[in-house]
């Protein structure tokens, strides 16, 4: 049996995206040229006034209900709230509306049995105005409801307004989508494109010195002593200081990551390891990471003394100590080191965390996320295989995730996006995702959303002020080999905004800051450093 060939390679694409740019100011801004068109119909629900009232006990719950050909679209009801404000925005692909007409009915959710219908308007769509970026958004207006039979009614009013427009409308984010009409609930929020910034991680750099006056449980035996620090969920521990006595040293760096804002606090204990494997504590610190010096150049950090409180109870009470041990330590947020949370070699920012070391901006990186084709089916949905998917697109600290466009294979997007550009030796990642949260939130496995793999992209590779438009194959390696997970169409453009920084960045400035190479971290500790990077990222 002959076996299908499989195409892996990468395809240049020729989509029909415009060549229009628009600048504002000294920055450069995305003008939705890397992407093609896509048109919408935009209804905005706004409020109504004046219902006539069904009820028998005279309270309405009314929502608005949008048709048009097979798609319904409701806003929220108001379970019995005074005023009647929605302010919802509806976007309807203008490629797949099959009808000629458009009708938005207002019902009352209180009216199970019978008919629940307070009124409706009737729009043709071949009304509607065309309302086109940069103009803003049509001015809603108050239309008068009519009956089943189309005969305006005495009371009540719906405002409302409708236009045609593209992606590139201020509205389109915030907005329902056609594309997930099978959605809702709070489910109807993860289809929505967003972007996001990481928090700024700093390194915590506790170095121990030593301690003085240490009162152990027992004078007839050599104390085992090492010191234990705790930020949030991650614990550290030094070594058993060699020193067998009440004066044990250590001078041992202690690295966890921490992120602004610093709400944390450092616990740092003394502990003795008695011979019966069991810990007793030695006394104990508490050090507020706002509290802590923030250290930008590459100095060391004043070492200071600790003192250790311990609690001790006589007869069930707590009694009062008049003797402190004392810990000697340098502790620091140091801010001239990176905060990896990505591997070395894929890295999209090399950028110190503090902010006023940070290097001149030497352009504006752009992409199109256009569409992806041949996707694999990814779950089944009433017994019929499907995928629901977004794109996740990561540069620096900044994500974007657009729309979730579900049960398609042949998924379109058409979003735009644009980032800051401090280095060339930085990689683009964007990855496929298939959203397992939409129905419920009935998330199988580890309720994390499966990859179909992602593209990386070094920006070092590619000209200024070029447009690359290409098709790349979404491979996973299997144990039999390659799989062809699909294919994502980009386009993807880097703009110089400064060529004398460009300059510099390829002539005089390493790759990492000045603090990696004066008091460089070793492999082990980037790695440990990296992960709890990313145990942060994944709580925020």
């Amino acid at each position: 049996m002959a076996v299908e060939k499989v195409d892996f390679s990468l395809k240049e694409t020729s989509p029909n995206i415009g060549s229009d740019r628009v600048f504002g100011g000294e920055k450069l801004t995305s003008s939705f040229d890397l992407v093609e068109k896509m048109e919408f119909l935009f209804v905005r629900i706004v409020r109504a006034r004046d219902l006539p009232l069904k009820a028998v006990n005279g309270i309405i719950d009314p929502y608005v209900e949008i048709k048009i050909g097979n798609y319904n679209a409701t806003t929220k009801n108001f379970e019995k709230k005074p005023d009647f404000e929605w302010n919802q925005v509806f976007a309807f692909g203008q490629d797949r509306l099959q009808a000629t007409t458009m009708e938005i009915t207002m019902r009352d959710k209180e009216l199970i049995i019978g008919d629940n219908m307070i009124g409706k308007i009737t729009v043709a769509l071949h009304e509607v105005p065309l309302c086109l970026p940069p103009d803003s958004p049509l001015a809603s207006q108050w239309y008068k409801l009519e009956d089943k039979n189309g005969f305006t009614l005495r009371k009540g009013e719906l405002m409302l307004a409708m236009w045609y427009s593209t992606q590139a409308d201020r509205v389109f984010t915030d907005a329902w989508h056609s594309d997930s009409a099978i959605v809702s609930g709070e489910s109807l929020l993860n289809t929505r494109s967003k972007a996001y910034l990481l928090p700024r991680l700093w390194y915590l750099r506790v170095n121990v010195i030593q301690a003085r006056d240490l009162v152990p449980g027992s004078k007839d035996r050599n104390p085992q002593v090492y010191v234990k620090a705790v930020v949030g969920d991650v614990i550290l521990r030094t070594r058993v200081s060699p020193d067998k006595n009440v004066n044990p040293q250590w001078n041992e760096d202690l690295m966890f990551v921490v992120a602004k804002p610093f709400f944390d606090s450092l616990i740092v204990t003394v502990e003795d390891r008695l011979e019966n494997n069991t810990i007793r504590c030695l006394g104990k610190c508490v050090i507020r990471l706002s509290n802590v010096e923030q250290r930008l150049l590459p100095l060391p950090a004043d070492p200071l003394w600790y003192t250790l409180e311990d609690i001790v109870f006589e007869d069930g009470m707590e009694k009062e100590v008049n003797f402190f041990s004392k810990l000697n330590m340098c502790v620091s947020l140091d801010g001239g080191y990176h905060g990896f949370d990505e591997s070395v070699h894929n890295g999209s920012d090399y950028r110190p965390t503090a902010k006023m070391l940070w290097t001149a901006m030497i352009g504006v990186l752009e992409l199109g996320i256009i569409n992806a084709s041949g996707l694999q089916p990814i779950k089944l949905r009433d017994g019929c295989e499907t995928t629901d998917a977004y794109c996740l697109a990561k540069y620096g600290p900044k994500w974007v995730k657009t729309r979730t466009v579900v049960d398609s294979f042949d998924p379109k997007w058409n979003e735009q996006y644009s980032w800051d550009v401090y280095d060339l030796y930085t990689m683009l990642t964007i990855g496929v995702f298939d959203d397992c949260h939409l129905h419920g939130g009935d998330a199988v496995g580890d309720g994390k959303d499966p990859s179909l793999e992602k593209v990386r992209i070094q920006l070092s590779s590619l000209a200024t002020n070029k447009i690359y438009t290409y098709s790349y194959p979404l491979l996973v390696l299997q144990p039999n080999g390659a799989k062809k997970m699909g294919e994502l169409q980009l386009a993807i453009r880097f703009t110089c905004s400064s060529y004398l920084s460009l300059f510099l960045v390829y002539t005089m400035n390493p790759l990492l800051p000045e603090m990696h190479h004066i008091y460089p971290l070793s492999i082990y500790q980037l790695d440990i450093l990296r992960k709890q990077a990313v145990r942060i990222l994944i709580r925020v």
